[in-house]
């Protein structure tokens, strides 16, 4: 049944409507919850864990109207959504808009243009996203079929952190101690911790199924900190689409998802009638480990009996980086025509080529709450990316000087051996709001360089208003000369999170076709408090068409404005 899965290409036409104009209500409180057998006030959606799904078609424009009802002020992104001349909406902190202050509420306008499968939606001002979170499911547009067997059901599939406090609290008082923010008490699969914690109340996630049919699995890796192995014991999984941009075929009995990253994978249920475990499990190569628990949920055939047998779930270890190389090595773009055409860069196309290393490192700590001199700190390209006060794209659109400066450096300010033995190297950063400017049009080529400061590890990067091509990964530093030859420029995936490995790098490649201010940031949490991020900044083209749109009139007002 698998390989006639994978082996056959067939096509149901879905009758769909027309690209259309959806409303959605977003009431923003604290509600409690109790898991681990403790209960914990969260600020939530709908008073809900994770919050609502938005489930519309392809081309679609969604009105999201965000109430805040909470105690505190916050921002939501729509993570993996273009925006296409309309940074104004995206949503990130003091980037693209000021927050929205308890007691008032702001519409964002969604545009969709080729975005197709899975993405999701999430605060993004310090950690709220932790629990201010949900999908955003974008099915085929009227007329266009799915480029695989039509499911006959599709489920979501988030996977979480859990912390048994106030996510704002642990990441504030964390920054005022200088100190790395504790890791996780648990994770937790659509709100569910499953039955590996000891605590008899705890919920676990259940998936009912039918024998033979074949089931679309949604998953967005909604964690904090951490990178997840994901797998159904005795069951294949075959992944068919990543952040929203369909990929080839291929069989797999494991995944491995960033946090940022969603991946849409069929499972057919072909067993023998009964239930099998779901479960997650981290994956790090850092030397700052996370919490190695293993979080379960079911997958469950209508009508079995008998109980689940935890040993017999095969997920990697937390460490082995064989697995997830194996893993993300098979992903590949797809040419079908639900995908946008593929436009790589060609090497005579870069016109502007950025090296960015990337690192952990550390600052002078000066508050009253310091454990000791330096506070934890992170940076790209050696600048620790300090937030404003007013917004960058207002700041930009009406000129307003002194928020931020157009001086990010296109390399490091010092070449050294990024992944070699580096005790003894200074770890101090620089501190600035410094984007990146590029003009309309630009074919853009980025080289990541991860880094062995600090705990080393891999990073997984965001770029807003854009999904890139990832046309090369390799280990230890980037060799300008020879490793541009190991490019893949034929069928690299086109996606917008990428995972950076530990001691090594990534090459990315787009037209910068987008104009606007865009946030591009580490997503595990902990490095983007530190200020592993930074802005690109698109200037605008000639025309309206390659122009932004102007504000609205409705953007939240800046503290203190």
């Amino acid at each position: 049944m698998v390989s006639w899965v994978v082996g056959v290409l067939f096509l149901s036409t879905l009758l769909l409507c027309s690209a259309d104009v959806h409303h959605y209500e977003f009431f923003v409180r604290e509600s409690n919850f109790t898991k681990l057998c403790n209960t914990t006030t969260l600020l939530v959606v709908n008073d809900s864990y994770p919050g609502p799904e938005i489930r519309v078609h392809k081309g679609d424009t969604v009105f999201v109207n965000v109430h805040n009802q909470g105690n505190y002020s916050f921002t939501i992104h729509w993570h993996g959504v273009k925006q296409p001349r309309n940074p104004w909406f995206d949503g990130p902190e003091f980037i693209t808009q000021c927050p929205i202050q308890p007691g008032t509420n702001f519409t964002h306008e969604i545009i969709l243009s080729d975005e197709i499968g899975t993405l999701w939606w999430h605060a993004h001002s310090d950690w709220t996203r932790g629990s201010v979170h949900g999908a955003f499911i974008i099915l085929p547009a009227e007329n266009e079929t799915y480029p695989f067997p039509t499911p006959n059901a599709d489920q979501t599939i988030i996977l979480q952190s859990w912390y048994n406090g106030d996510y704002k609290q642990i990441i504030d008082d964390a920054l005022a101690a200088g100190v790395a923010p504790r890791t996780a008490d648990a994770y937790a699969i659509n709100g569910h911790l499953g039955d590996t914690y000891g605590c008899p109340n705890d919920t676990i996630f259940l998936m009912e199924v039918d024998s033979e049919n074949i089931y679309l699995l949604r998953i967005i890796n909604a964690a904090m900190n951490e990178e997840q192995f994901f797998t159904i014991t005795n069951h294949t999984l075959i992944v068919v689409a990543q952040d929203a941009s369909y990929v080839r075929m291929f069989t797999t009995d494991y995944i491995m998802i960033s946090p940022g990253q969603t991946m849409d994978v069929l499972v057919i249920a072909d067993q023998n009638v009964g239930q099998y475990y779901m479960a997650i499990r981290p994956f790090s190569d850092s030397a700052a480990q996370p919490s190695d628990f293993i979080t379960t949920g079911v997958f469950q055939y209508t009508n079995s009996e008998g109980g689940l047998n935890a040993s017999l779930i095969p997920l990697p270890a937390m460490n082995d980086t064989d697995a997830m190389l194996n893993f993300i090595s098979q992903i590949r773009y797809t040419n079908v025509s639900q995908n946008p055409t593929i436009n790589v860069p060609a090497d005579t196309d870069i016109n502007r080529r950025l090296y960015i290393a990337i690192a952990t490192n550390t600052l002078p700590c000066n508050t009253s709450e310091c454990v000791s001199d330096n506070r934890f700190a992170a940076s790209l390209n050696n600048v620790s990316f300090v937030s404003p006060r007013i917004d960058i794209l207002q700041a930009y659109y009406r000129n307003i000087t002194g928020v931020f400066t157009q001086d990010f450096p296109f390399n490091p300010p010092v070449f050294y051996d990024f992944t070699g033995n580096l005790t003894d190297f200074n770890t101090e950063a620089g501190e600035g709001t410094r984007a990146i400017v590029v003009n309309y049009g630009d074919a853009v080529e980025m080289v990541l360089q991860t880094t062995r400061l600090g705990a080393g590890g891999s990073h997984p990067i965001h770029l807003h208003g854009f999904s890139f091509y990832w046309v090369g990964i390799g280990t230890g530093n980037f060799n300008n000369e020879t490793d541009p030859s190991t490019y893949n420029l034929v069928d690299p995936p086109l996606i917008n999170t990428v995972h950076s490995p530990a001691a090594g790098w990534v090459a990315l490649r787009f037209f910068a076709n987008n104009p606007g201010v865009w946030y591009m940031h580490c997503h595990f949490e902990r490095h983007n408090s530190w200020g592993m991020s930074t802005v690109l900044i698109v200037r605008n083209g000639t025309t309206t068409e390659t122009s932004m749109r102007p504000p609205p009139s409705t953007m939240p007002r800046c503290p203190g404005t």
